[in-house]
């Protein structure tokens, strides 16, 4: 079984497109289960995820939740033996593709995680997207195949035995909890690099901020978990 889970914080207009594609059938064929982790949305997100066949995770009453802790909490619920952490604005490009890909690298029982290529939205895209996503993805690559241990956090794939062995994510990161969880799933297995397997994410963070500064806040979150233990920014500012 494939657990599916999206941390949401009113994301009602992302979702829906999120998951087009990811139909009863394909979810039957390759057993997946839709796990939707909300912080306590004041919009309909919690509502649309119940109608799209989700199962609701709901925070505890004054607890704070920040992404890894959204993860976490859907993590814990979950059923089954892959993990498939999706951002709620980043679309697969071909759902089943995606799900056969997964099954297929944890085969290998040495394969503790699987990272995918990420790009703009089409309808979305520009020149200087192809540039820059092109240029994230192989970096991103590069460190994987080099032992470091990386994959972007908009879809992370992990053996969910494994990541109960490391903790989950680390609640106490801000950012880079991605780039941390990676490292340490890297120290117990193989991270398979998926480069056919593509997904869309929202360009509306690089829009507001620009692929410099935004690429900048990476390497100084990534080094910071590092050297520090803990993140260089203080908060990941969610944009909309």
């Amino acid at each position: 079984m494939i657990s599916l889970v999206i941390p949401t914080l009113n994301e009602a207009k992302t979702l829906g497109k999120t998951l087009v594609g990811l139909s009863d059938e394909i979810k039957k064929r390759y057993l997946v289960e839709l796990i939707v982790s909300d912080g306590g949305s004041s919009d309909d997100t919690q509502e649309l995820a119940r109608q799209l066949g989700a199962r609701v995770v709901l925070p505890e009453p004054g607890v704070k939740q920040n992404i890894a802790v959204g993860r976490n909490a859907g993590a814990v619920v979950a059923s089954g033996e892959i993990l498939i952490f999706l951002d709620a604005d980043t679309r697969p490009r071909d759902w089943e593709k995606l799900l056969r890909a997964a099954n297929e690298a944890f085969e290998d029982d040495k394969v503790a995680a699987a990272t995918v290529s990420v790009e703009i939205e089409p309808a979305e895209r520009k020149l200087r997207d192809l540039f820059w996503l092109n240029l994230y993805n192989l970096m991103f690559f590069c460190q994987t195949a080099l032992g470091f241990g990386m994959g972007r956090g908009n879809c992370q794939i992990v053996r969910a035995a494994t990541f109960k062995e490391v903790g989950g994510y680390n609640e106490d990161l801000s950012a880079a909890e991605d780039y941390d969880l990676y490292r340490r799933l890297g120290k117990l297995g193989k991270i398979r690099i998926l480069w056919p397997v593509v997904v869309y994410e929202s360009p509306r963070r690089f829009r507001r901020y620009g692929y410099l500064r935004v690429g900048a806040w990476w390497f100084l979150n990534a080094v910071s978990v590092v050297l520090r233990k803990r993140s260089w920014s203080r908060v990941w500012q969610r944009v909309r």
